[in-house]
């Protein structure tokens, strides 16, 4: 019944890449029933409700999943955004920091 409130990548994952949970400094005891109000913790890994700050019971499953999506790179691109600039993005977000682009590479590029 212990709610972390703060899972990002570094509470997450040791130096081998192996699931340690760190940092329960900003956790909370959960009881059967009754919701928490704090927003606390990383917003870019939050929940809707805790970044609205709405009552809430776990946003852990979100945490989970934003994790995982960046850690795969996958991500929607809106159909509006002119391919320049897709592509430009698309070579910013890399996954692989030796494939993604450089400040150079940005400056370079014909969208920059």
């Amino acid at each position: 019944m212990v709610v972390h409130r703060d899972l990002k990548p570094e509470n997450l994952l040791d130096h081998n890449l192996h699931v340690r949970i760190a940092d329960f400094g900003l956790s909370n005891i959960m009881v059967d029933g009754e919701f928490l109000r704090t927003s606390c913790g990383s917003p870019n890994y939050a929940s809707p409700e805790v970044i609205s700050g709405k009552l809430w019971m776990s946003g852990h499953v979100v945490s989970c999943g934003i994790i995982r999506k960046i850690k795969s790179g996958v991500f929607q691109i809106p159909d509006y955004l002119n391919q320049i600039v897709v592509r430009l993005l698309l070579y910013m977000l890399m996954v692989d920091p030796m494939k993604r682009a450089t400040i150079e590479d940005i400056k370079k590029h014909e969208w920059f």
